[in-house]
């Protein structure tokens, strides 16, 4: 059964909001993932309103752009990958390839949705797979490249066939600071959007002070090894503590290396970082993983308004500006 928006709708309003004063919690799925939403509301009315927006517009947004849906439009420039056909890209999908664009250069090329193009070599989806031959991994890199994804008056289309449109490293994180603009729209600043681990924080919680949110630690994933203090901020962290594969014997991030073909082995386990926005974060976090400690510390360094920490096989890296976020004693 193919999903439409009317489909993923229905999931999400399936779960109930809770309310604590003028502060109402919802848990809900969308994204491939459990996400909440916590805000203060001038009124039960704004509340209902803003949820029931917020909520059309991730359906929407899904059926559009997850490439697990037959007919979304990623789905579609990948199966009409090499064909020369041009799809449309209305205004989220044009914002979208223009912060790839901006990430892509940012990154040294490192950020590349066309990783997608890699994956079912891999088989990423199971913990523990074979090894490719080394011809199939060699086959596909000349594929990779965001050059390849060709752009003209609000079109767009991928160049060869077999190249693969992944949006999952920008796709979530950009919906989230879509829904928290949408709450500072509907006059709602003391909010918490999170999707999956990828949060964003405006304002402050019912108690008063900063948004107090926990550091997993990678060897116990349920279980905090810190936490940071946020006012009006946003929180990604990636790893390969949860979601990995082994390759004979050895231990693979989920994370392609668009460079090589290959799943990143950095020695990184988590990364963390601020930024003023989720898809910033999110960007950050991932190449970080990707290209290592040396790296990866000194691209947040260079991020205007960000700031980062990583637990590598070396050690536990913190920025400066990160440890004025850090909540030194997290019970």
């Amino acid at each position: 059964m193919v999903l439409n928006a009317t489909d993923l709708l229905a999931r999400m309003n399936a779960n109930v909001p809770h309310h604590h004063g003028d502060y109402t919690r919802l848990t809900f799925p969308a994204l491939g993932t459990q996400n909440t939403l916590l805000f203060q509301s001038p009124s039960a009315l704004v509340a209902r309103d803003f949820l029931m927006e917020a909520l059309r517009w991730l359906a929407d947004f899904e059926v559009r752009f997850s490439r697990f849906i037959p007919t979304s439009l990623v789905s579609r420039l990948n199966t009409g990958a090499g064909t020369g056909e041009w799809f449309e890209l209305d205004t989220n999908a044009q914002e979208l390839f223009a912060l790839c664009d901006w990430f892509h250069w940012k990154t040294g090329g490192v950020f590349d949705p066309t990783v997608g193009s890699a994956e079912p070599r891999w088989n990423l989806r199971q913990q523990t797979t074979n090894i490719p031959f080394s011809d199939k991994i060699a086959a596909v890199l000349p594929q990779l490249g965001w050059s390849n994804v060709e752009r003209a008056s609000g079109r767009a289309r991928l160049a060869y066939t077999g190249l693969a449109l992944d949006l999952g490293g920008i796709g979530k994180e950009y919906a989230v600071d879509q829904v928290f603009m949408l709450a500072q729209h509907w006059g709602i600043h003391n909010v918490l959007v999170d999707f999956g681990r990828d949060i964003r924080v405006g304002g402050s919680p019912s108690e008063g002070g900063n948004w107090r949110l926990g550091l997993e630690h990678p060897a116990q994933p349920d279980e905090c090894w810190g936490g940071v203090a946020l006012g009006n901020a946003a929180l990604c962290c990636s790893g390969d503590y949860r979601r990995y594969v082994e390759l004979d014997g050895q231990h693979y991030s989920h994370l392609i290396d668009p460079r090589t073909g290959w799943p990143a082995q950095s020695g990184v386990h988590a990364a963390w970082s601020i930024a003023p926005t989720c898809t910033e974060a999110g960007i950050l976090t991932t190449t970080a993983c990707i290209l290592g400690l040396a790296e990866g510390s000194k691209l947040f360094e260079q991020s205007p308004g960000g700031a980062g920490c990583i637990w590598a096989d070396q050690g536990l890296f913190q920025t400066q500006r990160f440890q004025k976020y850090e909540i030194k004693n997290v019970a």
